[in-house]
C-alpha cells in the first residue's frame, strides 16, 4: 500500500468507535493503510515511578488498543497501526493530518451559531487541517452507512467550483461504485448580485436555465475523467446551507468544501454550508480544504 494513510483520532467515546469503524471500511475500499492515534495532554499527577503514574501513562495505549480490537473482524492482521501522542489533541491531530490522505474523527454536539463550531477538538481540527476531514456521528447509523449502498452527495458551490472538492466526491463515488448526486443552489434575484454572464438581470426561468448550463459545464470535465460514475444533478433556488441538508436523507457520504484561511487563526470557522452539513446531516460528512 503506497497511498497516504487514513488517520483516525480515537478516544474512549462512542463517536470515536463509530469513526474508527467507518475509517476501517474506507481503508479497505481504498487499499490505504489505517493509523489509529490517541492524543493525551500532560498534567501534574502522581510522582514518576509510582503505580499510579504508570497506570496513568498506560491509559492512552489501552484506549487505542481497545478501539483496534474492535476492528479485528474487519481488517486483516497487521493492517492497522496504532500510536499515542503526548500533547494537546488539536495540535497532535493537525500534525498527523500533514501526511494523511484523510483524517477521520468522531463528531459530537456542534454549536448553532452560523459559521461557528463551538468547543470540540473536532471543530478546531476540521477548520485547520491540511487534508480532508471526515466527521462521523455515533447516532443514526453513521458508521454503518456504507457509501456503496447509498449515494455520495456533493454540495457544489457554483460561485467557487473547486477542483479538490469535486475530485474528492467523484473519487469517493468511483471507489464505492455509488451514484453521485450533485446539489447546487442559485441565489434569488437581487439587484446587488449577478451571476455568470450577469444572468441575475434576466427573468427567473432564464436564470434557472443559465445556472443549469453552468453546473453541467463545470461537471463535464469530471464526467470525462470518471466515465463509470453515475451523476445526477439537482439545482435549486435559495440558500445552499438549506438545500444541502434537505437533500442528504438518503446519502451515505456528504462532501462539502472549506476555504483555507491564511490569516492568523481566530477560531474554528468553516463556513455556513459546511457548518449546516455538520449540524443537520446524520451520515458522515467530508470537509475538503481548498484555496
Amino acid at each position: 500500500m503506497s497511498r497516504p494513510p487514513i488517520v483516525v483520532g480515537v478516544d474512549e467515546s462512542c463517536e470515536s468507535a463509530a469513526a474508527a469503524l467507518w475509517a476501517a471500511r474506507e481503508a479497505l475500499c481504498r487499499d490505504a493503510p489505517l493509523h489509529l492515534v490517541h492524543a493525551w495532554a500532560w498534567s501534574p499527577g502522581p510522582p514518576t515511578g509510582t503505580p499510579e503514574a504508570a497506570g496513568r501513562r498506560g491509559r492512552p495505549a489501552r484506549a487505542v488498543a481497545a478501539v483496534a480490537e474492535r476492528l479485528v473482524e474487519i481488517l486483516p492482521p497487521g493492517y492497522a497501526t496504532t500510536g499515542t501522542v503526548e500533547g494537546p489533541a488539536t495540535s497532535a491531530l493537525l500534525k498527523a493530518a500533514e501526511t494523511a490522505g484523510m483524517l477521520v474523527l468522531g463528531s459530537r454536539g456542534l454549536g448553532a451559531v452560523a459559521g461557528v463550531l463551538v468547543g470540540s477538538v473536532a471543530a478546531a481540527v476540521t477548520a485547520r487541517a491540511s487534508c480532508p476531514v471526515v466527521l462521523v456521528k455515533e447516532d443514526a447509523g453513521g458508521a454503518g452507512r456504507a457509501a456503496d449502498s447509498h449515494d455520495v452527495l456533493l454540495g457544489l458551490d457554483l460561485g467557487d467550483p473547486c477542483d479538490e472538492v469535486i475530485d474528492f466526491a467523484f473519487e469517493a463515488a468511483r471507489t464505492h461504485r455509488a451514484r453521485l448526486r450533485v446539489v447546487s443552489a442559485w441565489p434569488r434575484p437581487n439587484p446587488l448580485t449577478v451571476g455568470p454572464g450577469e444572468i441575475a438581470l434576466t427573468d427567473e426561468s432564464q436564470q434557472a436555465r443559465e445556472w443549469d448550463g453552468f453546473q453541467d459545464a463545470v461537471l463535464r470535465t469530471w464526467r470525462d475523467k470518471y466515465p463509470g460514475v453515475d451523476v445526477r444533478r439537482t439545482l435549486t433556488q435559495g440558500r445552499p446551507q438549506t438545500a444541502l441538508p434537505a437533500a442528504a436523507s438518503e446519502a451515505g457520504l456528504v462532501v462539502v468544501g472549506r476555504r483555507r484561511r491564511h490569516e492568523p487563526y481566530i477560531g474554528p470557522r468553516i463556513g455556513p454550508v459546511a457548518h449546516a452539513a455538520l449540524h443537520h446531516v446524520l451520515c458522515p460528512v467530508a470537509v475538503v480544504p481548498h484555496d
